[in-house]
Parts: C-alpha cells; structure tokens; sequence
C-alpha cells in the first residue's frame, strides 16, 4: 500500500492555507497543524469541531487529504478524490451489512439501515429507485410545488401574528414533514411523530454511536414500524378497492410502492424501511438546507442585501447553501476490488469515509470557498453526491429551498436573530436544532 505521508500531501498551489478560514489553527504553527492532523479522529470529535468543522476539513485536505484513521478506514477530503470513488460503483460499494453488523447487532436499525435505498448496492437499489421515480417527475413535481407555497405561506401568516418564529422548528423541519407526509398520505393528525422518529434513527448513523443513541434509534424504529404496518395496511385496503387511490399527489408515492412494477413489487419489510427511508432522506436534509440558508444569510447581509435586490438569483443561492453548509457532510464506501484514489492503494474490505463537506470547499474546485456567494457559477458541489446513488429528490430539495427561502425574505427582508441558535452538534448531518427569529 503506498505511504499517506508521501503520496498524499496536497502541494498544489491553488490549496494553500493563507487565504482560508483556519478558525483556533490560524494562530499556531506547521509543527502543531500537522500534529492536530495528525491527531484527527472522527471517534473523538470534540465540541469545537461539530460546532466548525471547516478549519479541521481544510487541515486535512493540506496535510493529508487521504487520511488513514486509527480505525484502519480513510477519510477523503478533496474534491477530485470524492468524484472518482462516486463514479466507481463497482470498485465502491454502498451496501453496508458488513459495516454496519458490529455496530449495531441484530437491531431495527441494522434492519433499517441496510433494506432502505441508501445503504444498497444494484439490484435492490436499482428496483426500489425505479419505483419511486414517479414521485419525482416534472409532473409529480408541479403538483408537489403548489402545495408546498400553500404551506409556507400558511407557515408565514401564523409568523407573521407572532412576530417571529424558530425558523427551524416552526419552519424548516414542518415543511417537508407535510410533504413527505403527503407523499405517503400520513394524517395530518400523525405527523408530529415524524420529526423525533427521524432524528433519533440518523442520529444512530454519527461515526460514534453511543448506547443513548443506540436506544433512542432502536425505540424510534420500533414504533415507526409498528404505526406503518397499520397505516399500510388500510392503505393497502384502500388501493385494492380503489384502481384511481392517490394519483392527485395526495399518497400516490405509496400507491406506487405497493403496487410495483410489471409485477414486481417490494416485500412488506422493504416497503417498510424504504417509506421510513423517504421521511428521513427527504425531512432532515432539507430541513436543514432551509435552516442554515436562513441563518446563512443573516451571517452574510451583503449576500442577503443582494438576493432581496435580485431574487432572481435564488436559483444560484440555493445551490450556494448546499455547497456553503452541506446538509449531509459525510458519506461512506467499502472497498471491493483493488483500487487507487489520490496515490493510495485501497485493498479489498477497507471502509472509506467520503467528507462531503470539505470537498465543498475545496479551493482547488471553488475559488474562495469560504465565501458565501449567492450567484457563484458554476457550482458542481456534490450536497447531493454523485453517480448511481444522486439523491433522486434533489430537486423537489431544491424546489422547497426555493420557495421556502424565497418567500420568507420577499416577506420579512428584515428577519434576525432574537436568540441563541442551538446546533444539531452532529459530525454527518450540520443543521441547527434551533434558530429563533423575529421580524
């Protein structure tokens, strides 16, 4: 295997560290950067690091962009690195029942987390993705759309009576609740459950799980399992007495989960977890896409002076938040054949961790990267990775950015913080769990 010490230091000249953002590692020396490098280990990540974990992220990509970590795995860092283990999905695997069995044992979550689509390789991941591309056509999405502005201008009136509001719990994390609730024709009076369920079980997928976390996730997917089977099966009910049930948007994701395909259909356990995968992949990522785009802004008004003068570049500033403050930071491939990424060869069964995050920010792709631009073009970030596994929603994501942020400074241009913000304090999935505001 060649050496990460002298196959792997980024020595290009457009990488240099002077004009990035070093945080706390402005103020030391090489000696004790390369030493903080060095030291770096995504199981001992302290508070300073989930609350800006940039600094670090540009560190590493310097110093030692395909970093072997104690645990034997490699953490990526730069941009070319991660594109080239996205477009190799047959040296790179997504399934990870291999991975994931010491860590979570014979558990729900172990069942979830390798049954959803995420965690799959071709041909489950080729079936349960064709079945819900429905969902995500340009039809399908104009129904979707007009229902999402209905809401966030509902969402905005009860704002407005208040005089501010949490833009996350009061306005990021209801949006897509409501519409993946929608898509899978939860009651209106059930979706409350959804937010706590969803958090609990990605919170299971942190590079350290502990038993508080184990527990939470374990209890969240055994009552979401136990309320699917029952919402399924009327809804099953209603299908089979009803050829037209869904089809106005309202659930027709279901329908056409249950249904299949030319006869092929998902088994009741991969229907299961793929409905539970929907929620989460479609509420806590664009929950947190509104989130830090709303505090973003306030972090940088001329950019926000720029979008309330010019709202036509809402489409570039979306784009600009999912690189700026990646939803999801980290993501994960092990190994099946031999292969070499950034001079280092990878054998067989080593785990690699792609950081999403730091590729995003990598100077080598985007010029002063820790700059918030809202018209930055191009912009060929990879929030939504890349390959055979791109995020099949990403664009009702981006559609619900849109429209959410969009609206909320046409509205109140003068928003501000009127508190705290409390972060998600998560290494894989950067949001805030508050971010109070007022008009």
């Amino acid at each position: 295997m060649s050496n990460p010490e002298t196959a792997t230091a980024d020595s290009r000249p457009e990488a240099g560290l002077n004009h990035l953002h070093l945080g706390r590692y402005a103020v030391v020396g090489e000696a004790a950067r390369s030493a903080t490098v060095a030291a770096f280990d995504l199981r001992a990540l302290d508070r300073a690091f989930l609350d800006d974990p940039y600094p670090m992220y540009h560190l590493l990509r310097h110093y030692d962009p395909v970093r072997r970590m104690p645990d034997g795995s490699y953490f990526l860092t730069r941009y070319d690195d991660l594109q080239a283990v996205y477009r190799d999905n047959k040296r790179f695997s997504s399934d990870k029942k291999i991975e994931f069995k010491p860590k979570f044992g014979d558990t729900p979550l172990y069942r979830h987390h390798t049954t959803s689509l995420v965690f799959n390789d071709p041909p489950l991941h080729t079936r349960v993705r064709r079945l819900l591309a429905p969902a995500f056509t340009p039809r399908a999405l104009r129904l979707l759309e007009a229902r999402f502005v209905a809401l966030v201008d509902r969402l905005l009136d009860r704002a407005a009576k208040q005089g501010g509001m949490d833009v996350v719990t009061d306005y990021a994390a209801a949006l897509p609740v409501e519409i993946i609730g929608d898509m899978l024709a939860v009651p209106q009076a059930d979706r409350h459950l959804l937010r706590d369920w969803s958090l609990a079980i990605l919170g299971a997928l942190e590079p350290v799980l502990t038993p508080e976390r184990a527990g939470a996730g374990n209890r969240a997917m055994l009552e979401f399992e136990a309320y699917l089977d029952g919402h399924l099966a009327e809804w099953h009910r209603r299908v089979e007495q009803d050829a037209n049930a869904g089809g106005d948007g309202f659930g027709d994701v279901l329908a056409g989960l249950i249904r299949g395909e030319n006869g092929e259909r998902l088994t009741a356990d991969e229907l299961v977890q793929n409905c539970i995968f929907l929620l989460n992949a479609g509420h806590e990522t664009t929950a947190n896409l509104i989130g830090n785009g709303a505090a973003a802004l306030l972090d940088w008004p001329d950019q926000k002076q720029r979008l309330i003068d010019d709202p036509g570049l809402m489409k570039t500033a979306v784009e600009e938040f999912l690189r700026f403050e990646s939803s999801n930071q980290l993501g994960n491939r092990r190994v099946v054949e031999a292969v070499e990424i950034g001079g280092v060869t990878f054998e067989p069964g080593t785990l690699v961790t792609l950081c999403i995050g730091a590729a995003n920010r990598d100077p080598a792709q985007f010029p002063d990267p820790d700059r918030l631009d809202v018209g930055r073009q191009p912009n060929r970030h990879l929030a939504f990775g890349a390959g055979i596994h791109a995020c099949a929603g990403m664009s009702l994501a981006r559609i619900e950015g849109q429209i959410a942020i969009g609206r909320l400074l046409a509205r109140f241009p003068n928003y501000r913080r009127s508190g705290e913000p409390v972060r998600g304090g998560r290494a894989r999935f950067r949001g805030y769990l508050s971010y109070p505001v007022e008009f």
